[in-house]
């Protein structure tokens, strides 16, 4: 009996430790490949204005400008959806795209805590996450859902400019 309780003991400590771990937001690792700092598993806004990309965060959110009539066109029913981002810290469209977006956010009023972003390491690995049902070819990848159901994506960069492209794929869903 003495032996069953360690067994126990053990396995709820390793669920324990797993659990936690698999919770951490704004992980970074050394990636192997580039030997770089990279953000890696679950992130969020303000990891990504505080972590490897930083200043290269706030400078390109700053800058971009968005046109406004696809601001105006998103604003009302940009809050029926919900998005994942899969992004590289370590690449140049997730650095220029990503800002971006999140200055689309904060133009439309939609709240930057209900996008799911996960960062991938140059093998497209999230390590923490599992993301092999998402299919990631390329980064970063914008996916749109409705009701829990994929309505579009766009991945590494627009076809015209990220505001517009996003329009394009939420009044499909009207």
């Amino acid at each position: 009996m003495t032996k069953m309780i360690k067994y126990i003991t053990l396995f709820l400590l390793l669920t324990a430790t797993l659990t936690g771990k698999s919770q951490q937001v704004n992980k970074t690792i050394i990636d192997p490949e580039l030997g770089t700092e990279v953000m890696i598993g679950y992130c969020n806004k303000t990891g990504l204005e505080k972590g490897p990309i930083g200043a290269e965060f706030s400078s390109e959110f700053e800058a971009y400008n968005p046109q406004k009539k696809y601001i105006e066109k998103l604003t009302a029913p940009i809050d029926a959806v919900e998005f994942t981002v899969v992004l590289g810290t370590w690449c140049s469209d997730s650095r220029e795209q990503v800002p971006r977006f999140y200055k689309i956010l904060d133009q439309t009023g939609y709240n930057p805590k209900r996008v799911k972003v996960i960062g991938v390491d140059s093998n497209k690995s999230a390590i923490l996450v599992d993301i092999r049902d998402l299919n990631i070819q390329r980064v970063p990848t914008f996916i749109v859902y409705k009701n829990g159901i994929e309505v579009g994506r766009i991945i590494e960069t627009p076809e015209k400019k990220l505001e517009r492209d996003l329009w394009n794929i939420i009044s499909e869903t009207l």
